[in-house]
C-alpha cells in the first residue's frame, strides 16, 4: 500500500477550510498553494517580495517534513492577483529554483484574502530509498 500522509503547518486556514499544507503520496509530494503568511503569528507583509520569500520558507518547511528539498521540486505554480507584481519576485524565485529548473506556470487570479499578493504551489518527488540524496541539476 502506498504511504499517504498529511503535513500541517499550523495555519488557521488549514483548520478552517479543511486541507493540509502538503500531502505525501508515495514518492510524490504535493504542497498546497502557500501564501506569505508567517503561520505561527498569522501575520503577513504588505510587500510582495517579502511575501514571496515567506512563501518559500513555508514551502521549505513542508518539503523538509516530507523528506525533500527544493532540489526535488518538479512543478511550481505562481498565483498572483496582479501580474505586475511577478517580476520583482524573480530574484528570490531564481535563487530557489534556478539550478533545479522545475516546470512552471504563472497565473493572474484573485486570492482568498486581499492582503495576499502571491501564492506558490509545488509538486516534488521524494528521493528513492533510505539515505538517498536529492540531486541538484
Amino acid at each position: 500500500m502506498t504511504e499517504r500522509r498529511a503535513i500541517l503547518s499550523g495555519s488557521t486556514f488549514e483548520e478552517e477550510i479543511g486541507y493540509a499544507r502538503a500531502v505525501v503520496d508515495g514518492d510524490r509530494v504535493h504542497v498546497s498553494g502557500t501564501t506569505g503568511f508567517d503561520y505561527p503569528t498569522m501575520t503577513i507583509s504588505d510587500d510582495v517580495v517579502e511575501q514571496a520569500e515567506q512563501c518559500l520558507r513555508n514551502i521549505a518547511e513542508a518539503l523538509a517534513q516530507a523528506g525533500c528539498t527544493f532540489a526535488d521540486v518538479v512543478r511550481v505554480r505562481y498565483l498572483l492577483p496582479d501580474r505586475e507584481d511577478f517580476p520583482p519576485c524573480w530574484p528570490a524565485l531564481r535563487r530557489t529554483f534556478g539550478a533545479v529548473r522545475p516546470a512552471a506556470t504563472m497565473l493572474e487570479c484573485g486570492l482568498s484574502d486581499p492582503r495576499m499578493k502571491i501564492e506558490i504551489e509545488v509538486d516534488a518527488r521524494r528521493p528513492a530509498g533510505p539515505g538517498a540524496v536529492s540531486a541538484v541539476y
